[in-house]
């Protein structure tokens, strides 16, 4: 009988000072596979396979897509690539951003439940919005158990108390609690994977990762079409509910939480404010050009009209600038409001009337 052996770790902010933590907890001769994600930006250089290496026995790597799994081992995810578990291997995969990361923990998460079942334990450090809710739900559909930092020992609670909220915890714990209880769990007998089936829209899910092209081309992620479109690609979202969690994914796999959803919302609506600012800025420079061009030709007339449409549009303008400048603090109601004034402007032709 196999031990909880596949442990799957995901923090975000505040994720190394915790997991240096955590493994140097854990014992040399830890019975399990350590896989981990922490989010970092694509182009930034990933140096802590060599921190936890040095801050625990265990050697921490930059798996290589198809490395056998070895107990004992570390594998971090690379910046800008999934890490995915197969069974007896691991998988290194430029798949679609999931809660707008890449790597994330959703997907390690669910690749693991699906491959491992019971063995799997999921662990939950410190982070911010929701990233790994989804994949601790799929770690327990398949019997596996659920670990949590308990969110005031976190540096950024939100990640622990979005799972404790969707999520029935097994163990919620102080990091430094936690490596001592994955050593003595990697120890103990799972359950028989035979209880737990694999359901469909897991392993759906998981080929969308990797991108599958027979996933891909299934047209529909499952679940049911939604009214909103994905932040990246502007494709359709399906609505998929976990429990009481609500999730979302588009055709080609990109896939958000409700908090992730808003946040990509909010992103979108600050660059529309930005060109639409350009713009504004733009016009205002030639209304004023124009301006003083018919002032010289002698078209007063022609000139108020320039100037009116100036002091319309640099009013346009200054309300943008306050949206963002206040940023998050403004809706994206006030946003698209503000945004939609300028197409109500009249616009000016530089002629002369007959």
């Amino acid at each position: 009988m196999f031990g909880h052996d596949i442990i799957v770790v995901g923090t975000s902010a505040g994720g190394v000072e915790a997991l240096g933590i955590l493994v140097a907890l854990l014992p040399a001769d830890l019975p399990a596979a350590v896989f981990i994600v922490l989010h970092i930006p694509a182009q930034s250089p990933s140096l802590l396979p060599e921190i936890l290496s040095r801050a625990g026995p265990l050697r921490a790597i930059h798996p290589t897509d198809g490395e056998a799994i070895q107990h004992g081992r570390i594998y971090v995810a690379l910046p800008d690539h999934h890490l995915l578990v197969e069974a007896g291997y691991v998988r290194v995969v430029r798949g679609p951003r999931e809660n707008r990361s890449r790597p994330a923990v959703d997907p390690l998460f669910r690749s693991a439940a699906l491959a491992y079942g019971p063995r799997v334990i999921g662990v939950i450090l410190t982070g911010s919005l929701d990233d790994g809710t989804a994949g601790l739900l799929a770690v327990k559909r398949r019997g596996g158990l659920a670990v949590v930092q308990d969110p005031d020992d976190a540096l950024y609670s939100s990640m622990p108390r979005s799972a404790l909220t969707h999520v029935n915890a097994d163990y919620i714990l102080p990091v430094t609690n936690i490596g001592p209880l994955l050593a003595r769990l990697a120890r103990e007998p799972a359950a028989e994977e035979g209880a737990y089936p694999v359901p469909e829209d897991m392993e759906l899910e998981t080929k969308m990762a990797e991108m599958d092209r027979s996933a891909m081309n299934n047209g529909a992620p499952g679940g049911t079409p939604s009214v909103f479109s994905c932040p990246e690609c502007g494709g359709v979202l399906w609505e998929l509910q976990d429990g009481d969690l609500l999730r979302f994914r588009c055709r080609v796999g990109h896939a958000y939480s409700v908090d992730t959803v808003l946040a990509g919302q909010s992103e979108v609506v600050e660059e529309a404010l930005w060109v639409a600012l350009k713009t504004l800025e733009e016009s205002i420079s030639l209304s004023r050009r124009m301006a003083v061009d018919a002032h010289k030709r002698g078209k007063d007339w022609l000139a108020k009209r320039f100037e009116e449409k100036l002091q319309q549009t640099e009013q346009h303008a200054t309300l943008i600038r306050q949206v963002l400048l206040k940023g998050e603090n403004t809706t994206l109601d006030e946003s698209a409001n503000l945004v939609a004034t300028e197409d109500k402007g009249n616009t000016v032709t530089n002629r002369d009337d007959p």
